[in-house]
């Protein structure tokens, strides 16, 4: 029997939502699949994340314009995000405790062609290790997981004293429970029926008051839906999905 991998520190790891999201694994990659909504907004969102690191480290946005610097994606999943982001020249670290996600990362890019350093591993242990990056993305990922007031602060320490940390996730607000839940879990079916919980959507305050001594809010924007284009947008309206960009 293959043994379970035991990390340094579980307080942050919540393992109803680490099952969940192992049973995900295999129609990650599928942009019909159960995780669908994560490709449609992908590219709205690698379109900010790129737009916010080349202006703050005043870089040319070119082809591969993040070329040189070290991109660490906390609760990478199967690695849409990563793959964008080495795509877009960075050398990316993807760290996932969902070990099927990583298994499926992996192969996904060598299929890509895309070099990628995948591990399945908590940010403790990687903080541990010492390991600093430019940029740390925790996206979509701080309302599945437990202790925000230590877990936030801890993904900060990744980052170099001068660098970017991307926290975006769901307000908790009765907009969201109704789009997030309601209409993207039971009416649309975007996704699978128990992926979000209400309560543990966060509001902008709350992850502000939390790196209130460790970092400072440089951008916020929120992500909303059109109907008439079919698309996602960055915008002022933060009333459900939402981003914002700290510097260190």
């Amino acid at each position: 029997m293959k043994q379970k991998k035991q990390f340094s520190d579980q307080k942050f790891i919540n393992e109803e939502e680490v099952n969940k999201f192992n049973s995900y694994a295999d129609s990650w990659w599928d942009p019909n699949g159960k995780m669908k909504s994560l490709h449609w907004i992908n590219p709205t969102r690698v379109s900010y994340i790129k737009q916010q690191i080349c202006e703050y480290f005043k870089i040319e946005d070119t082809e591969q314009p993040l070329k040189g610097l070290k991109v660490l994606d906390v609760g990478c999943g199967a690695g849409v995000l990563s793959e964008s982001m080495a795509l877009l020249g960075a050398d990316v670290v993807g760290i996932d405790v969902t070990e099927n996600m990583i298994v499926v990362a992996k192969k996904h890019s060598a299929k890509s062609n895309l070099k990628i350093d995948y591990r399945i591993q908590d940010i403790n242990d990687l903080i541990a290790k010492g390991e600093k990056f430019d940029v740390v993305l925790c996206m979509e990922v701080v309302e599945h997981i437990d202790n925000l007031d230590d877990f936030i602060p801890t993904c900060n320490k990744a980052v170099k004293d001068g660098g970017l940390l991307f926290i975006s996730t769901i307000n908790r607000t009765f907009k969201s429970y109704a789009a997030a839940i309601i209409a993207a879990e039971y009416i649309l079916r975007w996704l699978p029926i128990g992926t979000h919980q209400w309560h543990k959507f966060v509001k902008p305050s709350e992850i502000c008051n939390i790196l209130e001594n460790h970092a400072t809010p440089i951008n916020m924007k929120g992500m909303v839906w059109k109907p008439l284009s079919n698309s996602w947008e960055m915008g002022k309206d933060l009333d459900i999905n939402y981003t914002i960009t700290f510097k260190k």
